[in-house]
């Protein structure tokens, strides 16, 4: 299957704004989020962002206190997403690190994916803003497809890789950027410093917003791939090229096209993520304690 990122509606280009204008500088629309942030959450400096996909919302309740909370449409560039399973929301969350120092994480909960229709650099703009607004660490969450049995639903798996199938890149004009460790490594050790059995793999986004055909996910496996989705890339590679250090973690909702015994359903993507909810939740808010 793919991720838990099934469109309720159909595609919406939304409310045009200046970072739809092929002039306009896409770090400067996200310093101007960035800036619109801190005037409504009142805090100038964030340090880690979260991109909250189905399943793991609940670790903004659990990390710490809610600052300020804003819809998408609020801050300049962001829309509410057309799908079942994200919040539309964007939040400033006060916690307490492994340090004992306090900081505050941007919880973006506005994901904006590639098959909306509404350009990559709306895709991008998320992980920008999280870079304009001080953040040094990005964690990219999502509920996806898995390619291996033991992965059961509701299985956290640790993103080391991934192949780009979209035909896209959030990239523009001759932009160079190394990717050879663009999940990273030290990110993921601390993860396991948490919970030494999450396993990892290489996550493989397609456009969508259909799901993968069989032979779609026989290639990806062929290809080295263990997990299939709708989104996450295409940020990856944004917020390595704004200069964030990256964390991808995807929840296992269901067995992939071909593997799973019955069809693929957004409704069971979002059974899996709710009962997986709680304990994701603590997990990723430790993990973040951790990593600030």
């Amino acid at each position: 299957m793919s991720s838990t990122e099934t469109p309720v509606t159909s595609p919406d280009p939304g409310p045009g704004t200046e970072l739809d204008d092929p002039a306009t500088d896409p770090f400067d629309a996200a310093a101007a989020a960035a800036a619109a942030i801190t005037a409504r959450s009142g805090v100038p400096h964030h340090d880690v962002a979260l991109v909250l996909g189905s399943g793991w919302g609940e670790a903004a309740d659990v990390l710490g206190e809610t600052v300020a909370e804003f819809t998408a449409e609020d801050i300049p560039g962001f829309s509410r997403s057309g799908v079942a399973g994200h919040a539309g929301t964007l939040r400033s969350v006060r916690f307490t690190g492994a340090d004992g120092e306090i900081r505050h994480a941007l919880v973006l909960g506005a994901r904006t994916h590639y098959y909306e229709g509404r350009g990559v650099r709306r895709v991008a703009h998320g992980a920008r803003t999280a870079a304009a607004a001080g953040a040094h660490t990005i964690v990219l969450t999502n509920g996806c497809g898995g390619l291996h049995r033991e992965w059961v639903p509701g299985t956290p798996v640790l993103i080391s890789d991934h192949l780009n199938l979209t035909g896209a890149s959030p990239l523009e004009g001759p932009t160079f950027v190394d990717l050879t460790d663009l999940y990273s490594a030290r990110l993921r050790e601390v993860a396991r410093s948490v919970d030494d059995t999450l396993d990892e793999g290489i996550y493989t986004q397609f456009r969508g917003p259909h799901y993968e055909t069989p032979a779609e996910v026989a290639m990806v496996k062929r290809l080295g791939g263990d997990l299939v989705g709708m989104s996450t890339a295409l940020e990856a590679i944004a917020a390595r090229h704004a200069g964030l250090e990256v964390l991808g973690i995807s929840l296992v909702t269901n067995l992939a096209a071909g593997i799973s015994p019955v069809p693929l359903s957004h409704a069971e993507v979002l059974d899996a993520g709710a009962a997986a909810g709680p304990r994701l939740g603590a997990l990723l808010a430790e993990i973040v304690r951790r990593i600030a």
